[in-house]
């Protein structure tokens, strides 16, 4: 079952620069900043409320970030909802008709299992559902 929006992933060119605006938006800090090497990514979060925002910067020209802002430029890239089983919300998504962009989830920033369902399948939004690792 989806419980709740958990954050919204933007996508940006520096990651020092968009923290330090983000700051100055929110009134307060990011509370963490790590990289997920699998994914060619460097991410920070901000809590805001009780849903996240989640900074994206490229740390490969090959990944998905930076393929994603050389076509679009920087700005929202994704929106996360929390699953309380991942793996029976693919399968329940996957039979009502959307198209997931893996066949399996991955371990992503965190501490979540993600997985992300295709922008063709959910009206142009890329959708990412995430379980945290326990």
């Amino acid at each position: 079952m989806v419980l709740r929006l958990e954050h919204i992933g933007i996508a940006v060119k520096d990651l020092e620069a968009s923290n330090e605006l983000f700051s100055k938006l929110l009134g307060k800090n990011y509370y963490k900043m790590e990289e997920v090497a699998s994914e060619h990514v460097k991410t920070s979060f901000f809590q805001n409320g009780e849903a996240k925002i989640e900074l994206l910067e490229a740390t490969s020209p090959d990944s998905a970030i930076a393929k994603y802002i050389e076509k679009r430029g920087e700005g929202i890239h994704h929106i996360a909802f929390e699953v309380d089983d991942i793996y029976k919300e693919m399968q329940r998504l996957v039979s009502e008709g959307f198209q997931l962009l893996t066949p399996e989830p991955k371990r992503g920033a965190d501490n979540k299992l993600v997985c992300f369902f295709h922008p063709k399948s959910t009206n142009g939004v890329l959708v990412e559902l995430c379980q945290t690792i326990v």
